[in-house]
């Protein structure tokens, strides 16, 4: 199968390696991260048992592009793109908290106010608002970074009073927190689509702050079809969505949510063929090119040697 399951490379001066959910992370030199984008797939905090092909390749190359339309806006960890499956970056240290930011009233937040909260992370909403409706304007709602288990939603004041960010670092990742969301939504428009709430990760190599990981990925991100929204929001319509939702939507209808002694239903090929022309779908969709799948069949060999090549450069 033309997918990347598992990597295991060894490169010259790798100092670690790490593996999580989605992607393999190789260190070299203490200097350098080598983050190759598998094509495992998880929902629920589970990876599901079959890889997707192409699926790195769809969100390594939509964040690529988007980190470049966003660099005048901040510097990024991004040093070279050497694979469609694989980006080399500066290593920073992370801030603790993820910046999440929503124009809309979905997910998470859309939960916790029919619920009857009318503050999400320290941030007061009006009354009167139904799910998926326009927020009068954007809204931050940080989670922290945990390390083992789900993020938490925490609020300015606590991330402030408990010093797990500078007021001057703070301060400055609000700021770019939403040009980079006002920059998204911009993009978005031209491709009919409407940029629902997303997520961005910042860290600091000295004193100079840079957004790492992806950003605005179906994997990080919610998008809305700008056609028919204000039709179907008037009807109480669901919104015809951008996102992984579609597989996590699957998993449900055949009763596994991630809970103990569920069982992750069948990937027959039929199955895991159909995702990733959807993954794909997105990626044109978002970024309004045609998605070009890489010659040859040996995806591991293509990938290693890619990575070495730049390495010589760095």
């Amino acid at each position: 199968m033309n997918a990347i399951k598992e990597t295991q490379f060894n490169f010259p001066k790798q100092t670690s390696f790490y593996k999580g959910k989605v992607r393999d992370v190789y260190t070299i030199d203490n200097k350098y991260l080598v983050m190759v984008v598998s094509d495992r797939i998880s929902a629920f905090d589970v990876v599901l048992p079959e890889p997707i092909p192409y699926k790195g390749q769809v969100l390594n190359q939509i964040a690529a592009k988007f980190l470049a339309a966003t660099a005048d806006i901040v510097p990024n960890w991004v040093v070279n793109v050497p694979d469609p499956s694989v980006t080399i970056g500066r290593i920073c240290e992370p801030f603790k908290v993820e910046m999440v930011i929503r124009g809309y009233l979905a997910g998470h937040a859309a939960r916790e106010y029919a619920a009857g909260k009318r503050t999400v992370c320290g941030v007061s909403l009006p009354e009167g608002l139904k799910e998926n409706d326009k927020l009068p304007e954007p809204i931050i709602t940080p989670t922290t970074k945990a390390a083992v288990g789900h993020d938490e939603d925490i609020s300015r004041e606590d991330i402030l009073a408990k010093g797990i960010v500078s007021p001057e670092d703070y301060e400055q990742l609000e700021k770019y927190t939403r040009a980079l969301f006002a920059r998204g939504t911009e993009i978005a428009a031209t491709q009919g689509l409407i940029l629902v709430d997303t997520k961005y990760e910042f860290g600091k190599v000295g004193e100079e702050i840079f957004l790492i990981d992806e950003i605005h990925t179906p994997d990080s991100s919610r998008y809305f079809y700008t056609e028919g929204y204000a039709e179907r929001q008037a009807s109480g319509e669901p919104q015809k969505q951008l996102s992984k939702e579609f597989v996590r939507r699957w998993l449900i209808e055949n009763g596994f949510q991630g809970k103990d002694g569920q069982l992750v239903p069948e990937m027959t090929p039929d199955k895991v063929e159909s995702i990733s022309e959807r993954y794909i779908e997105l990626y044109e969709q978002i970024t309004g090119e045609a998605f070009v799948k890489p010659e040859g069949t040996d995806v591991l060999r293509r990938v290693e040697d890619a990575i070495n090549k730049a390495l010589v450069a760095l």
